[in-house]
């Protein structure tokens, strides 16, 4: 299977998720079914869109089996790492969230690149659920002070104090 993807193509899925906002549900999903339709069958990039235009318009069940599919056939890239945030994300929601953290933690170990604060994010939601509120609160602040104008050293040591046990009262 050819895995290249036309300028074009591109172009015009970017402009289609420029749109959502414009499209119901249905007509999104329709849409973005002709234009994976253009790509062979199985082409992980075809069932990445797919799968993220399911969850997108709350169909994260179907959205699942198709993320899956996609990490299984080879997605790779920012779309790689995208999946993998998005289908735990969605684990999470579907009342799985241990799930979704054991691919987030794994993913933390596998790469580091711009995405990296959207991991330890969707992590952190995770943990909340997991009933980590601290572990989670640590991972928030912990991102967040890589990204302050000031006091990016005080945050990040507060952080990880954060994440230490409460001493016994």
């Amino acid at each position: 299977m050819t895995l290249k993807i036309t300028a074009e193509w591109e172009r015009r899925c970017d402009a289609l998720w420029a749109a959502f906002q414009d499209c119901d549900a249905a007509e999104f999903r329709s849409k973005m079914k002709t234009l994976a339709d253009e790509l062979p069958e199985g082409h992980p990039v075809a069932l990445f869109e797919l799968a993220s235009a399911y969850d997108a318009t709350d169909l994260g069940e179907q959205a699942v089996l198709l993320y899956r599919q996609a990490l299984d056939g080879g997605l790779d890239g920012d779309r790689r790492r995208q999946a993998v945030i998005q289908l735990a994300s969605t684990l999470r929601a579907l009342g799985h969230p241990q799930a979704g953290a054991d691919m987030l933690l794994a993913e933390r170990e596998k790469t580091s690149d711009h995405l990296d604060d959207a991991v330890t994010a969707f992590l952190a939601l995770a943990f909340v659920d997991l009933g980590r509120e601290r572990e989670a609160a640590a991972l928030a602040l912990g991102a967040l002070s890589r990204h302050l104008p000031c006091y990016n050293i005080s945050l990040a040591n507060y952080a990880a104090a954060v994440s230490d046990p409460l001493p016994n009262s």
